[in-house]
């Protein structure tokens, strides 16, 4: 695999790139979404709970403007 990329005339170094081909299956990619998942339940706790706040308010102002 080749992969190219323009810089600009001032870029001095090197830039190396390690593709990796092959690896894990679907369900190994699965278990890990779900362990990361298990670190971030009180974020998605939080987030659940502003959609419901954010839902009801939408809903209760249409009530108030029919």
């Amino acid at each position: 695999m080749e992969i190219e990329q323009t810089i600009g005339d001032n870029f001095s170094g090197t830039k190396n790139i390690t593709v990796s081909t092959g690896g894990g299956s679907d369900l190994e990619a699965g278990i890990e979404f779900i362990y990361d998942m298990r670190e971030h339940m009180v974020d998605i706790g939080i987030a659940t709970v502003y959609g419901i706040v954010v839902f009801a308010v939408v809903m209760w102002i249409k009530k108030r403007l029919s």
